[in-house]
């Protein structure tokens, strides 16, 4: 991780990827410019249970960081190792998220 300020947090996750009794894994989440203002941190990793989407991150990162987050995540593009990633896309044991708000300019 970067010099920046990380932290950890962990959740059940929420929706349909979340399973009860599954075991967690560990995903870390960059956030970059805006997002990372809003969420007060710009790394952390978060864990989640087996099967949780990008949804069920996005809901706990939300939910565990407040409401300007949450607006902030609305706006943003998701890459999942590297590769652009949509809400129902499962999130793999050591799985890297780059949150990526919309940047001016060109």
């Amino acid at each position: 991780m970067s010099e920046g300020t990380t932290a950890t947090t962990t959740g059940a996750g929420t929706g349909p990827g979340a399973h009860a009794g599954a075991p967690g894994r560990r995903v870390g989440v960059r956030y970059f410019a805006g997002a990372a203002a809003a969420a007060g941190v710009e790394e952390e990793v978060v864990e989640l249970p087996a099967g949780a989407t990008l949804a069920d991150l996005v809901a706990h990162v939300g939910a565990a960081r407040g409401a300007d987050l949450r607006r902030v995540l609305a706006a943003c593009t998701f890459l999942l190792d590297g590769v652009g990633a949509g809400p129902g896309d499962v999130l793999p044991a050591g799985a890297a998220v780059d949150v990526l708000p919309p940047f001016a300019g060109g």
